[in-house]
């Protein structure tokens, strides 16, 4: 199976469009997107300093444009899966026939703006923990009141919150880890984001959505995504939820994905998977920056393209958690009950009252993936559901 895969915030280069417009039509796309985006697309992809660039309102929209701009130039009816990081989801939904192109760069536009808003509501940060224990990296977050926002895997999960407490745990971090703070403008996919979500939530409401033409996986829980309305939701939940890119990665190893394209400004997302998914089975990469690439990563296609390549989605649906808390199971469904879309199965229990885990759809409760009284985060797989998609 073959997978392209399209990246997030921190992989912008300055200069890095500028060899796509030499291609026909380019130019004019991203005049068209820039007008829907409201920022000059050229100028940030080509003339841009790496200041300009990093600032969230612009390069939200800007990363999904050069993403989409790229993919035009792949046979992607032989692609079976594609995923994004963070606002790459955004693009990633687009090729996977959920949005359309002019839908995803509108919404990148709107979600760049409100976070870069978010932000300035007070100092929030970033800082990438590389290494040691996960759950030991995990507790020390929490006791410093930060939030994993990223899990990447490959021994990287990203902390965030006030400025105040990353700086304690730079000046104490867990056993065998580095701390890196993040040039970043403030605490992304956590709470201080709440603003923005419900901003992107007003307008994402009356965006069309269709069912996925082929697997795409979410930021939340790593499982396929499921009919468009639902996705869409999805997308904005993940302002405030974690990027949980581990679980993304465990699912292109668990479907056999055999080759991936990483769409420009390419690296960052094939240099997880490469550590990640090594050894026997490792997937062939190709990162695409420059049409130089094209050659390449049609080559690829080619040779992991196929009947293979666009399998069913797997028939289960995970149903994940939609605040921090503390499960309450009791009285929901025992494991191989029938439930239907809409079903309150459990609740989390938070500081503001309990919050309805429900189905998004109809099939045998196959599997509790949490117990009662857990303590669980925002979007942290609950329960599977089988069914036939």
């Amino acid at each position: 199976m073959l997978a392209v895969l399209s990246p997030g915030q921190g992989s912008q280069k300055p200069g890095f469009l500028t060899p796509w417009l030499d291609l026909p039509g380019a130019e004019a796309r991203l005049r068209w997107w820039s007008a829907l985006a409201g920022v000059d697309l050229i100028h940030l992809g080509t003339r841009a300093d790496a200041d300009e660039i990093k600032d969230t309102a612009r390069t939200q929209p800007l990363l999904v444009a050069a993403a989409l701009l790229a993919a035009e130039h792949l046979p992607m009816h032989d692609v079976g899966l594609v995923a994004g990081h963070s606002v790459g989801e955004l693009g990633a939904a687009a090729l996977a026939g959920v949005l359309p192109a002019e839908s995803a760069v509108t919404l990148a536009g709107v979600r760049g703006r409100e976070m870069a808003a978010a932000c300035a509501l007070e100092p929030t940060g970033m800082a990438a923990v590389l290494g040691g224990d996960p759950d030991e990296v995990i507790a020390a977050l929490t006791a410093h009141g930060l939030h994993p926002a990223n899990r990447n895997g490959a021994g990287q999960i990203v902390a965030a919150g006030a400025v105040e407490a990353l700086d304690k745990l730079a000046a104490e971090p867990p056993a065998r880890t580095r701390v890196i703070r993040l040039q970043v403008a403030g605490a992304f996919h956590t709470p201080y984001m709440a603003p923005a979500e419900t901003a992107l939530a007003a307008v994402a409401a009356g965006v069309p959505a269709s069912a996925p033409a082929r697997i795409l996986l979410s930021n939340l829980d790593g499982a396929p995504a499921g009919h468009g309305p639902e996705t869409v939701r999805r997308l904005v939940r993940q302002v405030t939820a974690p990027v949980r890119w581990d679980l993304c990665m465990r699912t292109l190893a668990d479907l056999g994905v055999t080759g991936v394209i990483e769409l420009p400004p390419a690296g960052t997302l094939a240099g997880l998977v490469k550590r990640e998914l090594k050894g026997e089975g490792a997937p062939e990469i190709v990162t695409l920056n420059t049409p130089a690439d094209l050659p390449a990563a049609h080559r690829l296609i080619a040779r992991h393209a196929g009947p293979a390549a666009r399998p069913a989605a797997p028939s289960f649906r995970v149903v994940v958690s939609p605040a921090a808390g503390r499960l309450d199971r009791s009285a929901g469904p025992a494991e191989g009950t029938e439930v239907r879309a809409g079903q309150v199965l459990g609740h989390v229990a938070t500081g503001r009252g309990p919050v309805e885990v429900t189905a998004h759809d109809n099939g045998p409760l196959v599997e509790w993936l949490a117990h009662h009284d857990d303590p669980v985060a925002p979007g942290q797989p609950l329960v599977r559901i089988g069914g036939t998609h």
